[in-house]
């Protein structure tokens, strides 16, 4: 809980939004080839809307990320389009919240709309103990997450979403802000599992405990993240 930090927080609303830009493969920077970049660095505050799925006036990118199912992809975030300055958070103004990516198998990732099947990979929420969320961990390591591929997954084309909620007005409803970018990935190797998952819209409600939240209140101590459980496969 961080009351001290409350009527900043309020007053920065405005400020401090970020993207998710960049992808690194196997420890390779591959910059944002392959990323959906949106029109801007504002957030989406309907979770009814397509925008949830890969953020408002998001286009194909350029290509596609070729990745091993197992290896290692990390997502970097940044406040301004084409900025990678470690020295600044990469989503500052007390934004607090969790981080999940999700994954979508898909005929031709240049070509699909986010419509289909959503699988979570990873998440990180609230650490009580620590005093921590998932995207401090992002402005202490300069906007980057890594996360693993499911190695059990069938090869072929997928939509890799990745996203973090900002959660300092969300104890008033469409008070979250999404911050999501999806990128255009190959998927080599792997197996056949194919994962159920949930859709966009769909997977979120604007009354979820997750999204409708006081994180400043007295009586937070727990947080729980929104969406379905992370793959385990």
């Amino acid at each position: 809980m961080r009351t001290a930090f409350a009527i900043s927080a309020l007053a920065a609303t405005a400020a401090a939004h970020a993207t998710f830009q960049e992808l690194w493969v196997a420890g390779a920077d591959e910059e944002s080839t392959c990323a959906r970049l949106p029109g801007n660095n504002n957030p989406v505050t309907s979770v009814s809307t397509n925008d949830i799925r890969c953020n408002a006036g998001s286009k194909a990118a350029a290509s596609k990320c070729n990745v091993a199912a197992g290896d290692t992809v990390t997502v970097e975030m940044h406040q301004q389009p084409g900025e990678r300055d470690c020295s600044k958070e990469a989503l500052g103004g007390n934004h607090f919240g969790p981080v999940m990516v999700y994954l979508s198998k898909v005929d031709d990732a240049a070509t699909a709309d986010g419509s289909s099947s959503w699988f979570k990979i990873f998440e990180s929420g609230y650490d009580s103990a620590t005093d921590t969320w998932g995207n401090d961990l992002l402005n202490k390591n300069c906007g980057k997450q890594d996360v693993k591929i499911p190695s059990d997954i069938a090869p072929g084309d997928y939509l890799l979403r990745a996203e973090t909620i900002a959660l300092h007005t969300a104890s008033q409803a469409g008070g979250a802000q999404f911050y999501m970018t999806c990128y255009q990935l190959t998927v080599t190797g792997g197996g056949s599992a194919n994962p159920t998952g949930v859709k966009f819209p769909g997977a979120y409600s604007a009354n979820d405990p997750g999204i409708k939240v006081d994180i400043w209140g007295n009586g937070f101590s727990e947080y729980t993240i929104p969406g379905p459980a992370v793959y385990s496969g």
